[in-house]
């Protein structure tokens, strides 16, 4: 049988806390960023002009769009680009992603017919804090 007595059950605490700092700070942190997307040119953006710019107008200035969708009766453009932050300290991160989105409606005859973008990314911060702001 085995016992222990308050020095050795001591001992032992100890060396637990020790291995426990010590693999928390060899954990580190980091701060990385990456983004998925081409940026969206908001100059060529504030250049397309309803019932004016083409189709290949449009591909021409921004490229193939990520996706083409079909919404009531009109063919659109989507174009997006995503941007991530992770901030990671010891054992807490925490990840933000956010997207710009560029719509282009068509008409059936292949003009612009509306346009909506929206940028979201300017602001994005690396927070490593979990809960909230």
């Amino acid at each position: 049988m085995h016992t222990f007595d308050c020095r050795t059950i001591l001992e032992h605490s100890t060396r637990a806390i020790v291995l426990v700092v010590w693999l928390l700070n060899s954990w580190g942190c980091a701060f990385i960023r990456g983004n998925v997307g081409d940026e969206i040119n908001e100059a060529s953006v504030a250049n397309l002009k309803k019932g004016t710019t083409t189709r290949g107008e449009v591909a021409a200035m921004f490229g193939a769009p990520d996706e083409i969708l079909h919404a009531a009766g009109r063919e659109v453009f989507h174009y997006r680009r995503f941007d991530g932050k992770l901030g990671y300290v010891l054992i807490i991160s925490r990840l933000n992603v956010k997207s710009d989105n560029l719509y282009v409606l068509f008409t059936p005859e292949g003009m612009v017919h509306d346009v909506v973008y929206g940028k979201r990314t300017d602001n994005l911060a690396f927070q490593v804090w979990p809960f909230g702001e």
